[in-house]
């Protein structure tokens, strides 16, 4: 049994028996509770669901987007067919349209067209957010140097949340930090996320870090070791509940099947060096069985 379904599933089944139905700026209310930790061990497990469909590709090249491209310009997803960021991309006059719950001034949201501009030479771009921050403040280039000449540095952060930016991003990052340390010859991170769409986003996001901590590990000369998973607002959208239920039973009947494992092409030795060609052909799961696909509706 694939640890990480079992406790997917219990985090699931906590938020839909504890959690408290509340409104937010997206307009589709949420079933939350205030937080949330999870530990993998990446020597005994590879976390991927396998209650149901997991995009691996999908998942390593939006790592890649944002940590080894730097980008925050949605069409290098769509050139491999990648359209996770699409709601949020800037159109080509510089503006981000949506329709929000927004204060109202009395404690209370109200629905408000939101017309946002950017100008234009931040067209389809999310703005200075995630890639951008990698590259304006050459986290991912000083972490790689930290692990290989400082190793018993405390000082190891990755920090997406930069006050300076938030408003000039669509969207600010929601996994936004990453601690990393080397112990025993093991690389370990610790990663927090400030809020958490437990169907999309938490089972992409848990692959994605364990992945990067793969392989970052690989091209300094250690052992994945492991990763702990920090979560304030667990939640899960009321129209996604019935497709929960249905994962939730599929894990009840049958449990989980094996959990795959994670190759990474031998011959890369430099992080900026993988693949990010739309096949993603340097990283694949091998033996990856899963109980198929479900839909989850998205919220902006």
């Amino acid at each position: 049994m694939a640890q990480w379904d079992a406790d997917y599933i219990a985090l699931c089944k906590r938020i839909l028996t504890e959690g408290v139905q509340v409104p937010n700026r997206t307009g589709t209310d949420t079933v939350k509770v205030p937080a949330a930790f999870l530990q993998f061990d990446l020597e005994k497990e590879f976390p991927v669901l396998t209650t149901k469909q997991l995009f691996i590709r999908q998942a390593v090249l939006e790592m890649l987007w944002i940590y080894q491209a730097q980008s925050n310009d949605v069409r290098w997803l769509q050139e491999r067919n990648v359209h996770i960021w699409d709601e949020w991309e800037i159109d080509e006059n510089g503006y981000w349209n949506a329709t929000q719950m927004l204060p109202d001034g009395s404690g209370g949201l109200q629905k408000t067209q939101v017309k946002k501009y950017f100008g234009p030479e931040w067209a389809h771009t999310i703005g200075t957010a995630y890639g951008w921050i990698v590259n304006r403040f050459s986290l991912t280039r000083t972490l790689i140097d930290r692990i290989l000449n400082a190793p018993t540095d405390r000082r190891m952060v990755m920090s997406l949340w930069q006050n300076d930016y938030l408003e000039t991003a669509v969207l600010p990052s929601c996994v936004w930090s990453s601690e990393w340390d080397v112990t025993d010859g093991h690389l370990n991170a610790w990663v927090h996320q400030r809020s958490c769409d437990v169907p999309l986003g938490l089972p992409f996001n848990v692959t994605q870090y364990a992945t990067l901590l793969c392989m970052l590990a690989k091209v300094t000369g250690l052992q994945p070791g492991k990763l702990f998973w920090s979560i304030k607002d667990a939640h899960i959208y009321v129209n996604q509940i019935d497709g929960i239920k249905e994962q939730i039973a599929r894990f009840d009947e049958r449990g989980s099947l094996p959990a795959p494992q994670l190759w990474l092409n031998p011959d890369v030795t430099d992080f900026f060096s993988f693949s990010n060609a739309a096949d993603c052909p340097d990283v694949k799961l091998v033996g990856y069985e899963h109980m198929g696909k479900i839909a989850f509706p998205i919220a902006q």
